[in-house]
């Protein structure tokens, strides 16, 4: 099983590029960015938690692409990108760039979001950002795969297009739908390429362990799983290992004491 870094907020600690060397050089396999373009001040999360921390966050493709400059082995990715933010055109020349640029070692994990305020800032009916989803990542997929793309969906209609770079990886980089609801699995099916579920709101490593393991029935194929903001104990991953997990993400929140928690977390590389 694979470890990598998720950075969840914060611009105060090290740089996107300064953190990637930092990383890689400490044997972990992989880096990510999460994503909020802003935050509504009037934001309130349904557990009540402060929303604020959320809005110090870098651009994930930015962040990434001083990562791919100064890496050589390191996996990149988002965890996630909020797809119903953002323009599908735009954002799958992003991907393919940020894959051409790296050698073709990026992985797209997406997601819906939580916050309806930021979504709506977007013109994005949340209500509708499931359904967008899925839309517009078939139209990322056509964007990718095709010389001349084109694409008629309910959320995305554009006629044939050009549009390169196309990414290193084919057909694509791979798709990781993020989500623990009931219907996360149907989306993997249904568009992805891989499952990137949270640890916080599983019940338990028997539930992961189950759902894993239906997924993948469903599927007829070994479905890659990537845990986002696993726990940090080698008992845990070890647990996590036998639940069929192939990747863990440890939650990064960045600050002044960056390099001591990667010291940290650098000791269990070995320990799984």
């Amino acid at each position: 099983m694979q470890l990598g870094i998720a950075v969840f907020g914060g611009c105060d600690g090290l740089t996107p590029a300064e953190l990637a060397r930092a990383v890689e050089e400490r044997g972990f396999e992989s880096l990510w960015y999460a994503e909020h373009t802003h935050i509504p001040v009037a934001s309130r999360r349904d557990d009540n938690r402060p929303a604020r921390d959320y809005a110090a966050t870098y651009d994930p493709f930015v962040a990434l692409a001083a990562a791919a400059a100064v890496t050589t082995t390191l996996r990149l990715g988002t965890a996630v990108c909020l797809v119903p933010e953002r323009d599908p055109i735009i954002t799958a020349k992003e991907v393919a760039s940020i894959d051409r640029m790296s050698g073709g070692l990026f992985e797209f994990g997406v997601g819906a979001g939580w916050n309806r305020l930021e979504l709506a800032n977007h013109g994005t009916d949340a209500r509708q950002r499931m359904a967008m989803l899925a839309d517009r990542v078939q139209a990322m997929r056509a964007i990718w795969t095709a010389d001349e793309a084109e694409h008629h969906g309910p959320h995305v209609d554009f006629d044939p297009l050009w549009s390169w770079p196309k990414p290193v990886q084919r057909p694509h980089p791979p798709v990781l739908v993020g989500g623990n609801g009931p219907g996360a699995e149907d989306r993997v099916l249904a568009f992805g390429d891989g499952w990137l579920p949270q640890c916080g709101p599983l019940a338990s490593v028997r539930e992961l362990a189950d759902r894993i393991a239906a997924l993948r029935q469903r599927a007829a194929r070994p479905v890659p799983v990537t845990l986002f903001g696993a726990i940090p104990d080698p008992a845990m991953l070890r647990a996590f290992a036998e639940a069929g997990v192939d990747r863990c993400l440890f939650t990064f929140m960045s600050g002044p004491d960056d390099v001591d928690r990667l010291d940290g977390w650098a000791g269990l590389l070995d320990r799984r």
